[in-house]
Order: C-alpha cells, then sequence, then structure tokens
C-alpha cells in the first residue's frame, strides 16, 4: 500500500480499522510535538489529522463563492483569518463592534483538518450562511476535488523558510509534553531541513500554491508574510479585490483600511482578554498564538552553519520558480 493511497471515510468502525491499516502501511517520523507524523499522499500529516483530511477530501463540497485560507502552520494563520474575516464581513462589523473583540480568529474561520472534520465530525455545512470562509494547511495536490473544481477562491499565505522554522520550534516547545524533554533547536531543525515538519515539506507546499496562482490567478492568491509586515494597507487592498468586495474611495478616505488593519494588528490582537485567557482549536492556549510576529527573528536562533544549509536547501528547491523570500525587512 503506497503513501498515496486513500480511503473512504472515517465514521464508523470499519472505517476506523482501515485507517489503522492505513497507518500501519505509511512511512513514519517522530513529531516535533508528540506521537509521530505520517507521509500520506506525499506530505507529512500528524497523526490525528489523517481521518479528519480523508473525510475532508471525501465529504466538502465547495461552493464558487467560498473562500479557502491556506497555510503552512505558523505562517501568520491567525493573522490571515482576522483580516480575511474582517475585510469580507466589514459592511456588518465596525472594528468596534467586531467579533474579533471577544472570539479568537480560528473560531471564526474554522479549520477543516483541526475543527470541522476532526474527531469524526461530518458536519452539514450547507447550512453555513454564504458566502463561506475556512481555512486548512493541506498541500495543494491533497486538498479536496471539489475545491479545485469549484472555482472557489484560494488565499495562500507563505512566510520565509527561517521564520517559519523558529515560529514553529518555539510553538511546538510551548505545547510539547514535559515529560517528552525539551524540543532541542538542532534536531528540530534536522527534521525541518529534510521536509518532516507537519504539512511539509515545507517547499513543496509553497510551491504547489505558488504556481498555481500564476496559472489561476483569478482563484488563488499568493501573498507573504513579510510584504504585509512591509505595507499592511497595499496587501489588505489586494486581499479585498480578490475577495470580490474592493475598499470603495471613500472607504480608503474614511479611513476603513487603517481601522481593519489596527483591530487585526498582532499587538491588538494579542491584548484581547479572549486571546490572553481563552481556548480554541481543541483547548489550545490563545495566549500561544501569540509570541512575537517579526520579520528576521531567526537571526537571534540559528547558527551560520544552519542558515548556510537552509540557503542552499532554498536556492536548489526555488530554482526556476521565480518565487524568492525576503528574510529581512
Amino acid at each position: 500500500m503506497e503513501d498515496t493511497q486513500m480511503i473512504t471515510g472515517n465514521n464508523n468502525l470499519a472505517e476506523t480499522d482501515e485507517i489503522a491499516d492505513l497507518l500501519s502501511s505509511l512511512p513514519k517520523e517522530k513529531s516535533w510535538r508528540s506521537g509521530y507524523v505520517y507521509r500520506y499522499q506525499g506530505f507529512w500529516c500528524p497523526e490525528k489529522q489523517i481521518p479528519a483530511v480523508i473525510a475532508f477530501q471525501k465529504h466538502f463540497i465547495a461552493q464558487k463563492t467560498d473562500t479557502i485560507l491556506v497555510t503552512m502552520p505558523k505562517s501568520g494563520t491567525t493573522w490571515l483569518k482576522a483580516l480575511a474575516f474582517s475585510i469580507m464581513n466589514r459592511a456588518k462589523y465596525t472594528p468596534s463592534c467586531s467579533p474579533l473583540n471577544s472570539v479568537n480568529p480560528h473560531d471564526l474561520v474554522p479549520f477543516f483538518e483541526f475543527g470541522l472534520y476532526a474527531n469524526n465530525q461530518l458536519p452539514d455545512l450547507s447550512t453555513f450562511p454564504s458566502p463561506r470562509m475556512f481555512a486548512t494547511h493541506v498541500p495543494y495536490p491533497s486538498i479536496s476535488d471539489s475545491i479545485k473544481n469549484s472555482g472557489c477562491r484560494i488565499v495562500y499565505l507563505c512566510r520565509n523558510p527561517f521564520d517559519n522554522f523558529i515560529s514553529s520550534w518555539h510553538f511546538l516547545s510551548k505545547t510539547r509534553p514535559e515529560g517528552l524533554g525539551p524540543l532541542l533547536l538542532e534536531e528540530a531543525f534536522d527534521s525541518f531541513c529534510n521536509g518532516h515538519g507537519g504539512f511539509g515539506p515545507f517547499f513543496d507546499h509553497v510551491l504547489g500554491y505558488w504556481r498555481e496562482s500564476l496559472e489561476r490567478p483569478e482563484e488563488v492568491l499568493f501573498l507573504t508574510y513579510e510584504d504585509m509586515k512591509e505595507d499592511i494597507n497595499s496587501q489588505m487592498k489586494r486581499l479585498a479585490e480578490f475577495l470580490g468586495c474592493p475598499f470603495s474611495l471613500e472607504e480608503e478616505a474614511d479611513g476603513v483600511v487603517e481601522g481593519i488593519s489596527k483591530l487585526c494588528s498582532f499587538s491588538n490582537l494579542k491584548d484581547k482578554e479572549i486571546n490572553k485567557t481563552g481556548r480554541s482549536l481543541g483547548n489550545l492556549e490563545n495566549k500561544i498564538l501569540f509570541r512575537r510576529g517579526e520579520v528576521g527573528d531567526w537571526t537571534n536562533y540559528l547558527t551560520p552553519e544552519m542558515v548556510d544549509r537552509l540557503n542552499k536547501i532554498m536556492e536548489q528547491k526555488l530554482a526556476g520558480s521565480g518565487l524568492k523570500f525576503k528574510t529581512g525587512l
């Protein structure tokens, strides 16, 4: 049984046995957090998410008006969810009465694999009000065929691999069971370079959506974390235009763009009570989602040898793609 295999569902005992058989046949590596990641359909998927990914692939029916937000973990997912939700719903909510003042962005834009289809759930998404907005970390080759064929919008946000790695290392160090001991930077870096991080390999994930954005720019928007940090207003305008709800000249003159930008800023969201004491994503403490949100923090952690190694991998992987990363501002 190859790692490209797919089974049909996960909502009964027989299918649970199928998943157990599938896992036993797949290559696996130790997870940075706990347990294992398995090479499923060419990417490294956390064990608990495989049944949810299978259910998502089989059961999700996309609508043309849907928007799917996609990221690698620790690439600005929380920020993107807040911005996209606020832009899409600005006629309904001003910043002062936005749900973001009391709700974490992950509860406003649910993940397929961590929320909607997690824990053997098969939600009835046909009742969701249109236009719907969902999120995923799943690589492009493995997202639902319904998404690929529906003409719906996909927004992809990526972050340079140096900062992505450091952010992932900090995040998983905090969520890792104490009994496993600390997550050593050197071991995690070696795993990242070998492509074993959750939903990786990193460069395969990024390039999959990058190429789709070149081929189908009207359906796939490719954003970078660094461009958003450098000029958030212009990137918000790009996003609004892509989502089919561009900012009017009157809105721009009235400061609507700046108002949403401030509402969704790292410092503002981090300071909300819900993000200090609340939980989301399967009982994860929201405060863990907010660390520094900066570009170039990797310089405080990686040795010259590490930088050289990752630079060489990046040069090889991105050759001929036209994609370049900013590693500092």
